[in-house]
């Protein structure tokens, strides 16, 4: 992750694009960067969604890619390390959604 980041860094540093990297504009980046995913899949089954071809594949790479670059950047302007962010909210995810009340569930359930 921190070489990530410190690449991240470099290279928006030698475009002199820090400039326009402010929160406001890595968060809408990072929306229009997950919407270009959910466009891959827009008109697909459940079936054929599971089943892309290869340049569906590296499409879809490529757009991962780019979510986890404006991710990455707006959780480095804020000192957050996705990696720590992901596992604190999965503990808190396993306190929320007891395997007891959530098993086999897709709507939200209530804690004990």
């Amino acid at each position: 992750m921190k070489s990530l980041i410190h690449k991240l860094r470099d290279f928006a540093g030698e475009r002199d694009w820090q400039q326009f990297h402010s929160p406001k504009n890595l968060a809408m980046a990072l929306s229009v960067e997950t919407s270009e995913i959910v466009e891959i899949f827009q008109w697909l089954t459940q079936e054929q969604s599971f089943n892309l071809d290869e340049a569906g594949r590296e499409h879809l790479a490529e757009e991962i890619g780019d979510v986890l670059i404006y991710l990455t950047s707006l959780a480095d302007k804020y000192g957050i390390n996705p990696l720590e962010a992901a596992h604190a909210k999965m503990i808190k995810n396993a306190e929320k959604y007891p395997v007891a009340k959530s098993r086999g569930i897709a709507r939200k359930v209530s804690a004990p």
